[in-house]
């Protein structure tokens, strides 16, 4: 098994070794690719992308289509190593022009999802804050991550349905990230054999990551609050306070953002978001207002393959599946009301530990956390700007601004 890949033939080396050796021993480093396409006039939410990891030596991805709340889900994986080109049975990923232009395809497979179209991105990346955190004195996060708005120029298929993902109404979102990822089940040690976790004062409470594009405007930002909804370095996997930027096309003037608050009306009853209201400060004090209002149920992240019980079998796409050369299965579900009863595949019931220190519990009904999005954003100077987006928004436990406990 050559540990050469193509990628070692580019000046690209950060170490003495070839690059498909990695800094870390841990299962739980990685590295890989979300893209999304998205419509909030036809409810649409589709998403591909895949994750490679080293040292279980697999690459696994997934194919996600939610139209109005019904969720259908193609996933995929094969070992890595004796092929490091990115093609996994009939997915394909190519780099035609690194940070603006992937071509993405998938070819016939039982669940009906196709694809052929390029990612443009509409701006230059916006690379994150690099985030760590640790527990005992062992690293549990140390990763690098960017954002980026786009477009997309091709075809999407579900079974005898096609849509023009260039023709209007249509947004594109992504993100890469690499590195020290949190401990995913079932690579992950055994808590009887650990000392027990102390109690975390620097844990998150709220996730806000948001990825939109309007007309010539597009940009990201995102904020991570403790359960007080103070804004601080925390020590969790998604910690950076806040950060973010817009910018005016691929080469025009860009606009850091210092600042955001938020304020988010949600579904009576639950912590499902209908509509937000979020005001952004930039670094020259320019305050720009933006109200983002969701246009379908949340999708849901279970099925996408990143948790443990999102394949069949029990695992993730980070482990095998019984074929080194590939593997596939699909399902679907129907999210349109929500919250609803999940248990993931291979778990013995809804009493079992909470779920494995992935901050996901499915002792009680659960609900998504991708929504769909309508963007209105307000500029300083007056000017509007529509168009759609992705927000992320995850509240996990007591989070006092919008008293819940």
């Amino acid at each position: 098994m050559s540990m050469l890949t193509p990628y070692d033939e580019f000046p690209v080396h950060t170490t003495p070794y070839p690059v498909s050796y990695i800094p870390s021993t841990d299962y739980n480093w990685d590295e890989g690719y979300y893209f999304g396409l998205l419509n909030p006039d036809e409810r649409i939410f589709f998403c591909t992308g895949f994750r490679i990891n080293p040292n279980t030596d697999m690459i696994g991805g997934y194919a996600l289509f939610n139209l109005a709340g019904v969720q259908r889900t193609f996933r995929f994986s094969r070992c890595w190593r004796q092929n490091y080109l990115l093609t996994v049975g009939p997915f394909s990923c190519e780099f035609i022009a690194p940070l603006e232009t992937i071509r993405l395809a998938l070819g016939a497979n039982d669940s009906g999802i196709a694809f052929d179209f390029l990612w443009q991105g509409a701006s230059r990346p916006h690379l994150e804050e690099h985030h760590s955190a640790e527990l005992r004195g062992r690293r549990t996060t140390d990763q690098s991550r960017y954002s980026q708005a786009g477009t997309g120029t091709g075809t999407l298929s579900l079974g005898d349905k096609h849509w023009d993902v260039g023709s209007k109404g249509w947004v594109g979102v992504r993100d890469h990230s690499w590195g020290l990822y949190v401990e995913r089940p079932p690579f992950a040690a055994d808590p009887r054999w650990l000392p027990p976790r102390p109690a975390n004062p620097n844990m998150r409470a709220m996730r806000f990551w948001v990825v939109f594009k309007a007309g010539e405007l597009s940009g990201f930002y995102h904020m991570h609050e403790d359960s007080e909804g103070i804004q601080r370095k925390l020590d969790d996997v998604f910690g950076t306070p806040f950060g973010g930027g817009f910018c005016f096309g691929k080469d025009e003037r860009t606009v850091q953002l210092s600042a955001g608050r938020q304020h988010i009306e949600f579904e009576p009853g639950t912590r499902i978001l209908r509509r937000a209201r979020v005001t952004l400060t930039d670094s020259d004090g320019g305050e720009w207002l933006q109200e983002l209002e969701a246009a379908a149920p949340p999708w849901v992240i279970q099925t996408m393959g990143y948790t443990p019980g999102s394949w069949k079998d029990g695992g993730s796409f980070h482990s095998y599946h019984g074929s080194e050369t590939l593997a596939t299965e699909w399902d679907e579900f129907d999210f349109s009301r929500q919250p609803f009863d999940y248990t993931p595949y291979g778990a013995v019931g809804r009493n079992e530990p909470d779920t494995m220190r992935t901050g996901l519990s499915y002792r009680e009904p659960i609900h998504g956390v991708e929504y769909l999005l309508r963007v209105r954003t307000t500029a300083p100077d007056g000017s509007l700007y529509e168009g759609a987006g992705q927000l992320e928004l995850f509240i996990n436990g007591p989070y006092r601004p919008y008293g819940f406990k």
